[in-house]
């Protein structure tokens, strides 16, 4: 007999599969695959995302510090210091200082600076000066040594790049440029990647809060075993509700209500047993990897983290390390534009610039090196006069 037949279980397909996996959208970032304008873009989206980044390069900028531009020809310093204080940058800016800020800005985040040295044709001298994106011009090696080539984008795909009108008007600066390569490397490189893990805790944080940090109340009505308690339930957790409703209210407008009921109720906060990912050091840890990249001490950019007077001090050392780096970058450009300027006006002296000392301590630690040769010249002296 067949009526206790095992039963043989339903075979499977070939084509069909119990498992099966889903691909996971990746993060990487491949800033240096991409083309100029994408990774200008994605350093300047890049800032605006994360404030702390903008911060660290606009303190740069200003502990960079000021300068003055020497004329060798001393009867033209006070035409050299009026242009130098008085020049057009832009639509709405004027002085070379404010141009060194904006070429400055430029070459930290997209890692080249370029800019343009406007001539007025009619009295042949500098009308303006400009900062343009380094990200929209091709930028071409040229046959004479230590120059480039500067072009349009082709407007499409059968056009040619059109050379630049006056390449010897153009300002050019690349910080740090890979061998073989003329483009610069921006100070954010490597920064996309942690700061799209930073912003996925930030993100998390905000939607965390907005489910749980708004508390929300579970008021549940339990009807005993009496059948009239069962046949007017709804109508008593309409009851509960309205008047819990009118509760909350009263209390948003400032004023204190119990809430009283009869029978089994009761109320629970929503998410009260869960308890929030502790966000602390992951995200020190992401700080710690772009503040080591930028240079910056942490107490200038308000983190405060522990550490001695001694490392504060090391840390300062570094950044004046770095602030020299810069201006050394900027010299150049600098000083071509002064030359400019007195070539035009019909000066062939050459120009040099003074940059001040880049904080306070500095001039303290000048003061008293200074004091320390004097004092040693003297007791020398004193030394040469008792001996002979």
């Amino acid at each position: 007999m067949g009526l206790f037949r095992k039963r043989n279980p339903p075979a499977i397909p070939k084509n069909q599969q119990l498992i099966c996996s889903a691909p996971r959208p990746s993060g990487k970032h491949h800033a240096g695959e991409l083309p100029p304008q994408l990774e200008t873009e994605i350093y300047r989206k890049l800032r605006y995302a994360v404030p702390i980044l903008d911060a660290a390069i606009s303190k740069i900028i200003r502990l960079t510090g000021c300068f003055q531009l020497v004329s060798g020809d001393a009867s033209m310093q006070k035409s050299l210091d009026h242009f130098v204080k008085n020049v057009p940058v832009g639509p709405a800016m004027y002085s070379l200082q404010s141009f060194a800020d904006t070429y400055l800005d430029s070459i930290l985040t997209c890692g080249n600076g370029l800019g343009e040295i406007c001539i007025d044709p009619k009295t042949r001298t500098i009308a303006a000066l400009a900062c343009g994106d380094p990200s929209q011009i091709i930028i071409a090696p040229s046959e004479t040594a230590g120059q480039c080539r500067f072009f349009y984008p082709p407007k499409d795909s059968e056009s040619k790049p059109e050379p630049l009108p006056h390449p010897e008007r153009i300002l050019f600066t690349a910080m740090s440029p890979p061998p073989g390569e003329i483009r610069g490397v921006s100070l954010l490189r490597g920064l996309p990647a942690l700061s799209d893990i930073l912003l996925k805790i930030y993100e998390c944080i905000g939607q965390n809060y907005e489910r749980s940090g708004n508390v929300r109340y579970a008021v549940v009505y339990k009807p005993g075993n009496d059948p009239s308690d069962r046949a007017y339930a709804g109508e008593r957790a309409r009851t509960i509700a309205r008047e819990w409703s009118e509760g909350m209210a009263a209390a948003a407008a400032g004023e204190v209500r119990d809430f009283v009921c009869a029978g089994d109720v009761e109320i629970k906060v929503i998410g009260a047993d869960n308890q929030l990912m502790s966000t602390e050091v992951p995200v020190r840890q992401l700080l710690e990897q772009m503040i080591s990249k930028l240079s910056i001490p942490p107490f200038l950019l308000g983190l405060n983290w522990s550490s001695t007077e001694r490392m504060s001090s090391q840390q300062a050392d570094i950044l004046t390390s770095e602030l020299e780096y810069y201006r050394r970058l900027l010299s150049p450009m600098l000083c071509k534009i002064g030359e400019t300027f007195l070539r035009l006006s019909g000066s062939d002296a050459s120009v040099d610039i003074e940059w001040s000392n880049i904080s306070l301590k500095d001039e303290t630690e000048l003061a008293a090196a200074r004091l320390h040769n004097a004092q040693a010249q003297q007791i020398e002296a004193e030394l040469a006069k008792e001996t002979n």
